[in-house]
């Protein structure tokens, strides 16, 4: 049961990743990667929230382990973050890692307080 929780939050997830990051990208013209940062950032906030109202342990599988897992994207992150030194988009590299990690902390630490109301 573990095992098909974590599939099918995870399938869930990286769908709504898919789609969720390629309409961003559609919307945005930029060489910034806005669709992996907005992703990252609320899967924080939420995976904060979640870890905090006292889910069942296969919700916690259901959702954090599976959706929230797929959802969020650190490879993706590396990738394009790199990817932007290479573009010789050296600022924009800066900005989007630290801002990933900074803005990712605080998102859970906010989601913690708010699953805490």
């Amino acid at each position: 049961m573990t095992y098909m929780l974590i599939a099918v939050g995870g399938a869930t997830g990286s769908l709504v990743r898919y789609s969720l990051g390629k309409f961003i990208s559609e919307k945005s013209n930029t060489a910034f990667p806005i669709g992996t940062f907005i992703i990252n950032i609320s899967g924080a906030i939420l995976l904060g929230i979640v870890s905090t109202i006292g889910v069942s342990n296969n919700m916690m599988l259901l959702l954090g382990d599976g959706f929230l897992g797929a959802y969020t994207t650190f490879s993706t992150f590396m990738y394009e973050g790199f990817n932007l030194f290479g573009e010789k988009e050296k600022l924009n590299a800066f900005i989007y890692i630290l801002c990933s990690l900074i803005l990712g902390i605080a998102g859970y630490v906010l989601g913690t307080k708010i699953g805490s109301i």
